[in-house]
């Protein structure tokens, strides 16, 4: 066998002359006109934080621009402001998954649970998330967190399945959070252990299928998964970006039964929330990747910039 001129597949490499990077905008615009599966939201505006408090104005705003795209909402939190999320997104025609945030504070863990419980019986919510990457953070013992998955579960209406948010590994190592969820809700970051981008599709499915073989027949949903522009020693994805996205439109594209259901953050320029821990752990500056939606935006736009700065802006994708 040899070369032969027009055949190269360039199965594993990010070759810029890849037939498969031609027009990926307008690729992606193909998809996102076909809607996918749901998009992580975050509604807060350039020069607001996490604590900010959010108002129904602003929420509305903001999803008004992403709502014919998508199917699903996620949200992460249920206090200072984000409770009004879920009945924006219902009022839009969008499916919720409501995340309650726990963390060190008992008297917000209070306060989030107690409010993920009334947007439940108001008919706000489809899928329950009791807790994001809280053992992974060390904030909450497992015992802890399965107290609150037990009075969640048993306050909750019966028709809507719980779950918690974790690295795929933990619903490995610890039994008996899977056994407590009705739906395994898992991170699934490549990156984060070392794949090159080029098998980060097949890394990730590895992945899922780990969860899967532990959840005895509960649904696995991939709630988090992505590649930042940058990542300075610990990778270099900022040198990859058309890459990784001809890869993750290819299998987008792929067959019905097979193709990623797609969850994208609509923005978050967060310095200190997503993965800045383990970020300042390997010294890794972490870059933006994602959708963007300026003040002064109207439409949807998708914008990929490097960034030196600490901040995160990641592809999502969810499995279903």
């Amino acid at each position: 066998m040899s070369a032969r001129q027009g055949k190269h597949h360039y199965l594993l490499s990010d070759a810029e002359n890849v037939s498969a990077f031609n027009n990926l905008d307008a690729r992606l615009d193909v998809l996102l006109s076909d809607k996918m599966h749901g998009i992580s939201f975050s509604a807060y505006r350039e020069g607001q934080k996490p604590g900010d408090e959010l108002s129904r104005e602003q929420i509305a705003q903001r999803m008004a621009i992403i709502a014919p795209y998508f199917n699903w909402v996620r949200s992460f939190s249920t206090t200072q402001g984000n409770e009004r999320i879920p009945a924006v997104a219902k009022d839009m025609g969008l499916k919720t998954l409501v995340g309650a945030w726990l963390g060190t504070d008992a008297d917000k863990n209070r306060q989030e649970v107690d409010n993920l419980i009334e947007l439940a019986h108001q008919g706000a919510v489809d899928v329950a998330a009791v807790g994001n990457e809280v053992l992974y953070r060390e904030d909450l013992s497992e015992g802890e967190l399965l107290d609150f998955m037990a009075e969640v579960r048993k306050r909750l209406p019966a028709e809507i399945p719980m779950g918690y948010v974790d690295a795929y590994y933990e619903f490995e190592d610890r039994p008996n959070v899977t056994a407590a969820c009705d739906v395994l809700l898992t991170n699934c970051y490549p990156f984060w252990e070392g794949c090159a981008h080029p098998y980060a599709i097949l890394y990730m499915q590895d992945m899922y299928r780990r969860v899967q073989r532990v959840a005895n027949g509960k649904r696995v949903i991939i709630s988090e998964t992505g590649w930042p522009s940058a990542g300075g020693n610990f990778t270099a994805p900022s040198l990859r970006l058309r890459a990784l996205t001809s890869t993750f439109l290819r299998q987008w594209s792929g067959r019905p039964a097979s193709r990623l259901k797609c969850s994208t953050f609509r923005r978050l320029t967060n310095p200190g929330k997503w993965r800045v821990k383990q970020a300042k752990e390997m010294s890794v500056p972490i870059g933006d990747c994602g959708i963007k939606v300026s003040d002064s935006n109207t439409q949807l736009t998708y914008e990929c910039k490097s960034s030196a700065e600490l901040q995160a802006r990641y592809l999502l994708f969810w499995f279903s």
